[in-house]
């Protein structure tokens, strides 16, 4: 296996290492919608999740367990095959796509093991929650962020080039 594409590889099994302990802890110490308040605006919480992001699809009836763990493998094969092309030179991009790789990984495995998503963040102010969610959903969210960084950045080979165009 290629050096450059292991290094990614081994950072997001990092991340699902971390996604799965952190649930595994949480599930051993909390029952099913059980809070703890750690601060006003924080809280742990046990959550079985079905749906996708923000619970979407929760009810929808278990075909969406299917569904989604299809859109994971082909996200995992897509990012898979997009990391052994890359350019050695990039790391925002190769980074972003490797916290979603992590993060894919870590929900996949829990549908397979479970049928659904075990999240356990909450954040809230006042009477407002956001929908709870965990450390895969963490790492999706900052690789999406990075590649938008990346997507809105001046590509390094451009702001020097100074032929006409």
């Amino acid at each position: 296996m290629d050096r450059f594409i292991g290094r990614w590889l081994a950072l997001a099994a990092v991340v699902v290492l971390l996604d799965q302990w952190s649930k595994h802890e949480i599930a051993a110490r909390l029952t099913l919608q059980e809070h703890l308040v750690l601060a006003p605006f924080f809280n742990l919480v046990l959550m079985h999740n079905t749906g996708a992001a923000f619970s979407m699809l929760n009810d929808a009836g278990g075909w969406q367990r299917w569904l989604f763990m299809g859109l994971a493998v082909a996200v995992v094969l897509l990012i898979v095959a997009w990391l052994s092309r890359m350019p050695r030179r990039l790391i925002l991009l190769p980074l972003g796509l490797t916290m979603i790789l992590g993060g894919a990984v870590g929900n996949l495995i829990d549908r397979v093991r479970f049928g659904y998503v075990v999240d356990f963040i909450q954040v809230h102010y006042q009477d407002w929650y956001f929908p709870a969610f965990n450390l895969a959903d963490s790492a999706i969210t900052l690789g999406v962020a990075l590649l938008l960084i990346d997507a809105f950045r001046d590509p390094p080979d451009a702001a020097q080039d100074t032929s006409p165009g």
